[in-house]
């Protein structure tokens, strides 16, 4: 039996900084890895989660040069959970400017849940500047994605209990659209609303993605600080459809023709389930979609992440070897 393949070791990062770019954002970057190494951008999701140190290490820190960075709003980009100026479109223009800081012209983007969504938005606006795309949990932010996660039906059918306890902060009229109620709250001018609506947002995105229960992703994802930015930017763009058309991104899937890809996908992924991954597919032939038969959402289920490690792997001994 092959052995699943698991996280490379700890790495730090070598590089750090804020860049800005506009409209009174900093983003928060680190480069770690090889200098000389193959390049590759990391998308972390949400939108509104940030990265963190174990996200570095599903590459090959001898072989890649490791970008990441904390989207407009959240990790130790400043102004935290601030809600001006962060659209799709202004996070695809952060992309391109970190990669001019990189000195880099063309590097691989990798992307889980939201990056997924960002990784596809940055390679059809940018797509000479984009070697490969690796993605994971596929969200393509159509309506009927969101309608899974904000109305009865969806991952309400199969977490009843659970979305019970996320409705219970709404008053029954206001029901008929769970995304607004909650937004009227994460925006509100009372902290007290504002904390107790994050968390419950969070909360219900936490049951979601993971395949078993786990005391340690709910803990992590209702940690005030972090809920606050989740849960803000995360409704923010729930609301507002992404900044995206029904479809546009696989309308768009033509412009990723001869750029190679791997879709590592759960088969029991309650936040983003395959559906998505399956019409990318048919949209875009060329892509390797890898669906795993016992994974969930997080990157860190053993199927999920030995899909993920294999992929990078491959590409980087293929640039090597080819």
């Amino acid at each position: 039996m092959t052995q699943l393949r698991t996280l490379y070791p700890p790495v730090e990062p070598h590089r750090s900084g804020m860049l800005e770019v506009g409209d009174g954002h900093s983003i928060y970057w680190e480069q770690c890895g090889n200098p000389a190494g193959k390049p590759v951008i990391f998308l972390h999701g949400g939108p509104g989660g940030g990265f963190s140190p174990d996200h570095r290490r599903q590459f090959d820190p001898d072989r890649y040069n490791i970008w990441l960075l904390d989207q407009r709003g959240c990790g130790r980009s400043m102004p935290y959970a601030s809600l001006d100026a962060n659209t799709t479109w202004h996070l695809v223009e952060d992309i391109e400017k970190l990669r001019g800081l990189a000195g880099v012209d063309k590097w691989m983007v990798f992307g889980g849940s939201w990056g997924s969504t960002l990784a596809l938005a940055y390679a059809q606006t940018y797509p000479e500047r984009v070697t490969e795309l690796v993605l994971r949990g596929v969200f393509l932010f159509d309506r009927q994605e969101v309608d899974w996660l904000y109305k009865e039906g969806g991952a309400a059918a199969v977490y009843p209990d659970k979305w019970d306890e996320f409705v219970s902060l709404i008053p029954p009229d206001e029901r008929g659209d769970l995304v607004a109620a909650y937004q009227r709250r994460l925006t509100s001018d009372d902290a007290d609303v504002r904390l107790a609506a994050a968390k419950a947002w969070a909360r219900w995105e936490g049951e979601t993605v993971t395949l078993l229960p786990s005391e340690d992703t709910l803990e992590e994802f209702t940690e005030p600080r972090k809920a606050v930015a989740i849960a803000r930017i995360e409704n923010h763009y729930m609301a507002n459809g992404g900044w995206l058309e029904e479809g546009q991104l696989l309308r768009g899937a033509a412009k990723l023709r001869g750029i190679p890809g791997v879709i590592v996908q759960g088969r029991h992924d309650m936040c983003t389930p395959p559906l998505a991954a399956w019409r990318l597919k048919q949209a875009w032939p060329e892509v390797e979609l890898e669906i795993v038969p016992d994974g969930g959402h997080l990157y860190s289920e053993p199927g999920v992440l030995d899909g993920l490690i294999r992929a990078t792997d491959r590409l980087v001994a293929c640039e090597q070897q080819c």
